[in-house]
Parts: structure tokens; sequence; C-alpha cells
């Protein structure tokens, strides 16, 4: 049995779903492959409901601290069953969204696992072991990826567990070591600590947030050791004992071997793009370093497969992998997409206080050889932020001091990953510093902050 499709997509994520409604509005009929839930990990493990798990622990703060709000609450208490249970609930909301998108656009849902057959065909193999083949003149391949796991921190769901389970645990546990402190191990970190959980992050490399500006790092580091989290930096895992009622883990330090006692190691030390069993050696796709190859509108070398998100070099991150799908799916209507500009993609880090990022760091700017105009703006400064009893971080942005380019915006603070979005559109236009200074920021506003940053940077500030 046999169906012919213009594009067939293995995988429903971010990349996925979004490529399938793209090529269904630019007239392609289209069928997607998904072997678990519609939305794949961003909306039903990963962005969507952690964000509904991070929600909640904020709220919980804003009641623990209600009397800095002359507000009086007594004995109110983090039900962390209702916590979980809140979560799944936005979590299967969305994916039921995406199956009426598919339903408005005429999108078949193949359900199975998704292998590549030569010829431009695929193999799919459904819950009952059945497999059906389809032929399509396009494949991309959205397969996405999964928590990597280290030699010596096997993840067995019980007490050494990856991020998944970290989002439906059947009870709160009263300690927990993170391994690993890029976003979704500072994150939980967050959560965890917020409702009472006694946390320790365990991180290799010499800061937290490794990838950020270093000041970022610096100020998270503040704000997470102020709120009892425990942070140990140029230090890594060894081993795991799990033979007790607990965990036994033991951490190389820069002073020597140390042993910390927890109920749950929680393992958040990257992701693994799942490549495994989906054809890709039988069908000739090359695949360089854990990664399949491909050219700046997502073709493979073979001809007709195409491959985005997760699996392709770059940002592992839901709006990358969007945005990739749809200039694949624009490039394959014959449409003349631009290709996408890597250096211009935002990071959204969504602890408390939040991080948001784009383009170079300070660092970065200056080993490209750019000579650089610095400018920050503290939020002890901004009276929104102040109002809001959320002062604490600051919005950090970088300039070329010879053309005035935007190279770089890196905030830390409340609400912030709803205002890096301003950073991207003006580097987009290519906007300079004296612009944006120039461009009347409605007051009182945390976003006046971007404004303020700027003006520092050209030694025009003045509420500093």
């Amino acid at each position: 049995m046999s169906a012919q499709y213009d594009l067939i997509v293995i995988g429903s994520g971010p990349g996925g779903y979004v490529a399938a409604i793209r090529a269904s509005q630019l007239g392609l009929k289209v069928g997607v492959v998904e072997v678990a839930e519609l939305g794949g990990i961003c909306l039903n493990w990963g962005c969507i409901p952690t964000k509904a798990l991070l929600k909640s622990a904020q709220v919980f703060e804003y009641i623990e601290h209600a009397k800095d709000y002359g507000i009086d609450v007594k004995d109110a208490t983090a039900d962390f069953g209702s916590m979980i249970k809140r979560s799944r609930d936005v979590a299967a909301g969305m994916s039921k969204g995406v199956q009426f998108l598919f339903r408005k656009n005429k999108i078949d849902i193949i359900e199975g696992f998704g292998k590549l057959l030569k010829g431009k065909k695929v193999e799919v193999t459904n819950s009952k072991k059945e497999k059906t083949t389809y032929e399509a003149k396009h494949i991309i391949i959205a397969t996405g990826g999964r928590a990597r796991e280290l030699p010596n921190l096997k993840i067995d769901d019980k007490k050494i567990i990856g991020y998944r389970k970290a989002m439906v645990l059947e009870k709160q546990p009263a300690s927990m070591v993170v391994v690993g402190s890029g976003a979704i191990g500072v994150e939980f970190a967050y959560f965890y600590s917020s409702i009472g959980t006694k946390v320790t992050i365990v991180e290799f490399l010499p800061r937290i947030v490794p990838n950020e500006d270093e000041e970022i790092s610096k100020q998270l580091e503040r704000n997470y050791k102020k709120a009892g989290i425990n942070i140990m930096v140029n230090s890594s895992v060894e081993s795991v004992d799990t033979s007790g009622n607990g965990c036994k883990v033991k951490v190389k330090t820069a002073a020597g071997m140390e042993t910390l006692e927890c109920d749950i190691v929680l393992s958040a030390v990257g992701y693994s793009p799942n490549l495994e069993n989906i054809g890709l050696e039988e069908v000739g796709v090359k695949v360089d370093k854990n990664r399949v190859m491909v050219d700046e509108f997502y073709r493979t070398n073979v001809e007709g497969v195409y491959a985005i998100g997760d699996i392709v070099s770059g940002p592992a991150l839901a709006h990358v992998a969007s945005a990739e799908g749809i200039i694949c799916v624009e490039k394959i209507a014959g449409h003349h997409p631009e290709p996408l500009n890597y250096n211009n993609i935002p990071g959204c880090t969504y602890c408390q206080p939040e991080i948001a990022s784009v383009g170079y760091t300070e660092k970065q700017a200056k080993d490209a050889g750019y000579e650089v105009k610095v400018g920050k703006f503290p939020f002890t400064a901004s009276g929104k932020a102040k109002a809001a009893g959320a002062s604490d971080g600051f919005v950090k942005v970088i300039f070329d001091a010879k053309y005035g380019e935007w190279l770089g915006a890196h905030m830390i603070g409340s609400n912030v990953t709803e205002m890096i979005a301003e950073v991207v559109v003006a580097r987009k236009l290519e906007t300079t510093g004296h612009e944006i200074i120039k461009s009347v920021h409605p007051h009182p506003t945390m976003s006046e902050a971007i404004m303020e940053a700027a003006a520092a940077a050209y030694n025009e500030v003045i509420h500093l």
C-alpha cells in the first residue's frame, strides 16, 4: 500500500509542524509522520510545560513575599502534584492546538515511526508493528533531540533523571543535585528551589550559564546563592551511588573529591540528536559529528531529502527549527527566501531573574576584532522595576565603535525574555545605537532600559 505526497515531514515538533503548515499554505499536499505526541518535545516535554511549572513557582514566590507589596497572606503551601497537573494540562491543550491547525490546513497525520527508503519513500511502522510505505517528491527530516547521557551518569528515571521525568515526578524531592547549568539546568534549579527543595548545581565549566556574557553569569550566580542554591563550578560528577535510600554523588572539584547526598540527581548536560534507525545510512545522507550536513536551504546531499532543527548544526532552539522549516519549504515551493542569520538568533532562559541575549558577547566582539562601545543600565535605576519589586539585573548593549552597528545585547531581569525581540528586529534592520536613543520608549516600562543602555554606551544616559 502506498500514498503519494508533495512533502512528507518526519517529526511534528516546532520544526516539523511549522514546516508542514507553511508548505500547505503554499499549495503542497503534506503528510506528517509522528511516533508520539503532536508538537514534539517543545510542546509536550520542553518549552511549554516547563514554562507552566516556572509560572507556578513564580506565583508561589509572589505569595511568599506578599508582605513586600502590603498584602498579608497566611499559610500558603506549594501543592507539588497540582503544579505538575497544571503543567501537563497546558501541554495537552497546546498539542490539541496543533491537531486543529493540521485539520485546518488539510495536513495528514501519519502515526508511527518514520524511516527513509531509497527513491523518495518513507516507511512508517505503527504501534501494531504494521509497515506502510509512502512516497513524496520531498522529504524533510525533523526528528529533534533527546537528553544526552554521560557514561558515568546513566539515567534510570528513578534516582537519576532527565528533564522529562523532572516534569512528572510523583513527589517533590527534599534535595536535588542538578548536573549542568545551561537553560534546562538553571530553570529546574529555580523551580525546585523556589518550592523548598534543597538544590546544588554542579557545572564543569568555570561559570554557570557558560554561553552567556560573563556579567550575566555573575549576576545569576549572586541571585541563586542569595536564594539558597549551592553552586559548584569547575566541578564534575565522577559517579553516583544509588544503592541506598538516596544518592551519594562523588564530585571532583579543584580542591579535591567531595561527596554530596541527595534524593534525586537531574542530568541536564545537553542533548543528542535523534538520528538512529531513520534510514540515513541506507539512503546515503551525509552526517558529520552527529549532525546531518545541509546547505543554507537545508538540502542534504541526497536530492529531495532535507533536514532541519536539532539534527543539523546550529542552536537547538524551537524558534530556530521553525525558522529553518519555513525557509526550507519556501525554497521547495520555488520562492526565494533569505538564508537564516544565525548571529541574530535570540536565546532565552526562563529562570528568575530571566535571561535573554542575542548577537556577540563583549568578549566575542573583541575577539572578532571589533572596537566596542558598551552600555549598561541596571534595573535598580528603573522606576517600573522598582515599583514591581523586580530591581535585580541589568541590560547590557554592545556597539561597534566605528560604524555604530549593534553587535549584541544581554539582559537579566524580570520579563527580559519579552524585551529581547526589540533588539532582534533592530539588528535585522541594521539600526545604530543613536537610532535607538532617539526612538522614544514608553515610561514607565522595563524596556526603557534598552534605550538607557544604548545612551550609556554613547555617554548620553540620563538616569544614571
